[in-house]
């Protein structure tokens, strides 16, 4: 490690060690805070008699606070630094989370969520700049890549610690309070580390040929982001089309109905929840990690190439497979009544007497032949926990025989989904959106995109009901795979390749017009020629 660290920005050691800690720890922070609910919302609703509104707004209201942090967030980042914008938010989180642990009525437990979600919505952009900025150009992708590959492990963590919970009388309390553990100690790595680098000094070191002049670093407004200068609109045109066909693919969906599709096309009883869970977790926390590893080598236009083609063929799989088994709906949710309040757990199964988690954490607490709304997902990068649709509908009586091969079918189909999402679109668009924007608008830049991120997470997440409705569970996973192949097209005209260039190079090409959007396809760094100078 140590001479990967002398490369690039000349960092030593230490600095990329606690680089790894600040980006692996705010991503398990981010993952388990997203997914805690799943574990803690059964318990919590049996408890407090939750309405289905009050589950709604319990599980949303994260999604709400996040979405007003990616609003004003980026001033925070630009304007009091990266690094403070981390220590900020995790004292946010600290307050959200003791909220949340001795919460004694639902409005503190709304506002905890909110607390939360603001907090972990600011450090995920905070901390991907950050670290795109203190490492060199070799590190840059891995490490911004291993973010993600932290907020899978916090998923499953999440899941792991609920299902240890479950059966502890409060055990939902804990839950929330365990997240304040990664989140403290990526402070203490923060302590270590410089507050920034000196942007304006990189610049300087490295003038184009035909240029003998030391460039100036050109100063940037928000609304600079939507105007010609500098190509701020290209960019800006870039960034917004990555996150929105990052979430147009139906991947909030597609994770957070896993279970559904699995009852849909055969798997039924726990096995569906086993593999929506676990076995998809395992696959995503694998294709991070190959991402990690190809990212420098590969690049980043072709994993998103890459992950593009085969998430349009996987979904569209998902879809043919599913014309054979057709999937009915119930209507709404319905609160728990009280005196059914101690043995309505999913499925109509009664508790034990010792308390234990629901075999499936992504099921609501369901009156006889009702569902239950979705909730939205966040970031792009995980499934959402809110509950499942058909959790307690009856079993589609169909011979093995005939649906076996489609069984296996769907599920090979969901991997390939899965693991395709975690190879291209989810650790790539965070590191071209870390990447692409001058360091003076860098954190507004990276916060805009962000909120349009969660608004796109939103609307695809709650129109999935009237697309259900509207034209079938085929159609619209075939509707998913035609967008997933509009984005294909996207990226193979529009997206520059950005390996092994610094940040300054990076710059230089988006000034120079070099590669604005439209000039994607065979865009090289070696096209521009570029020599070192000594700043005197």
């Amino acid at each position: 490690m140590g001479s990967l660290a002398q490369s690039g920005c000349g960092r030593p050691a230490r600095v990329v060690t606690l680089c790894v800690c600040v980006s692996l720890l705010g991503g398990l922070t981010f993952g388990y805070e997203l997914t805690v609910i799943s574990g803690a919302l059964l318990p919590l609703t049996l408890e407090w008699g939750l309405s289905c509104w009050g589950r709604e707004v319990v599980v949303g209201s994260l999604l709400l606070g996040a979405l007003l942090a990616s609003l004003v967030g980026g001033f925070l980042i630009d304007g009091c630094g990266r690094k403070r914008a981390i220590l900020g938010s995790n004292l946010v989180l600290l307050a959200g989370s003791l909220g949340l642990g001795l919460a004694r009525s639902l409005a503190w437990l709304i506002l905890g969520r909110l607390a939360v979600g603001f907090a972990i919505s600011v450090s995920s952009m905070a901390c991907c700049i950050y670290v795109s900025e203190l490492v060199g150009p070799r590190q840059r992708g891995v490490l911004v890549a291993l973010y993600e590959a932290g907020v899978t492990v916090g998923i499953l963590l999440s899941y792991a610690i609920g299902y240890a919970l479950a059966g502890a009388a409060g055990g939902w309390r804990a839950m929330f309070g365990w997240a304040l553990a990664p989140a403290g100690l990526q402070s203490v790595s923060l302590l270590f580390l410089p507050a920034g680098t000196e942007d304006s000094a990189g610049l300087g070191d490295l003038v184009p040929l035909q240029d003998a002049e030391r460039p100036r670093q050109p100063r940037y407004s928000f609304m600079d982001l939507f105007r010609a200068r500098g190509n701020m609109r290209g960019r800006m045109a870039l960034g917004l089309g990555l996150v929105l066909f990052q979430q147009l693919t139906g991947q909030p969906n597609v994770l957070s109905y896993a279970a559904t599709v699995f009852r849909a096309v055969g798997f039924h009883g726990g096995a569906s929840a086993v593999l929506a869970s676990v076995g998809l977790g395992v696959a995503k926390v694998a294709a991070t990690v190959a991402a990690m590893g190809l990212v420098e080598r590969a690049g980043r236009r072709a994993l998103l190439l890459a992950g593009s083609a085969l998430m349009a063929v996987s979904v569209s799989g998902i879809g043919l497979v599913s014309f054979a088994v057709p999937m009915g709906l119930g209507p709404r949710c319905q609160a728990v009544p009280a005196a059914t309040q101690h043995n309505a757990l999913p499925g109509g199964t009664s508790l034990p007497p010792k308390p234990r988690a629901s075999r499936d954490p992504w099921q609501p607490i369901l009156s006889p032949e009702e569902t239950t709304m979705p909730h939205p997902g966040a970031r792009g990068v995980t499934a959402s926990p809110g509950p499942v649709l058909g959790a307690t509908s009856p079993e589609p009586s169909s011979p093995a025989s005939e649906n076996h091969l489609l069984r296996w079918a769907a599920l090979v189909c969901m991997l390939a989904f899965v693991s395709a999402f975690s190879l291209g679109f989810g650790p790539v668009t965070w590191l071209l959106l870390s990447e692409i924007y001058p360091a003076e608008v860098r954190g507004r830049a990276f916060a805009f995109c962000n909120s349009l991120n969660w608004a796109t997470n939103l609307v695809v997440s709650l129109s999935f009901l009237h697309l259900l409705g509207a034209i079938g569970l085929s159609w619209t996973f075939l509707l998913y795979g035609l967008t997933a192949a509009l984005g294909l097209a996207f990226i193979y005209f529009f997206v520059p390749e950005t390996k092994g260039q610094s940040l300054a190079e990076i710059e230089q090409q988006f000034q120079s017009l070099r590669f604005p959007l439209g000039s994607g396809r065979g865009q090289s760094s070696a096209s521009i020629r570029y020599c070192r100078v000594e700043a005197s």
